[in-house]
């Protein structure tokens, strides 16, 4: 059987305070994401339909505050709580907070094409 641990993440990505320690198994991405501010995806967003996030997340927050809003309501998640999040949702992270999330990998990838397009038209290119 698979397993992974933060420190065992093969994969570890910096988008500005936002620390992603990854592993990819068996279709689904194990994440263990940590924020030193904070953040949301509003701008990358908005390149995708909706301008919301078009993948589902399930996950449990070991630190800190998340909140996902989406078109009729928002769900707040704290310390100890595990969560799930269908698609169609904008997430709104505090400063310190430490999550573990898995998500479908090819829907995750849709999501992370366009952060990287917004990054990258951020930086003049």
């Amino acid at each position: 059987m698979p397993k992974i641990s933060k420190l065992t993440a093969s994969k570890v990505q910096q988008f500005g305070p936002v620390t992603d320690r990854r592993e990819d198994m068996e279709g689904y991405t194990v994440e263990f994401v940590s924020f030193a501010a904070d953040a949301d995806l509003d701008g990358p967003l908005k390149a995708l339909p909706g301008g919301q996030c078009p993948c589902p997340h399930w996950g449990y927050v070991f630190a800190g505050h998340v909140r996902f809003v989406f078109d009729d309501h928002e769900e707040v998640y704290e310390e100890g709580d595990a969560f799930y999040t269908p698609p169609g949702h904008r997430p709104y992270v505090d400063v310190g907070t430490e999550l573990l999330q898995f998500s479908p990998t090819e829907q995750l990838a849709e999501l992370e094409r366009a952060i990287a397009e917004w990054m990258s038209q951020q930086q003049g290119g």
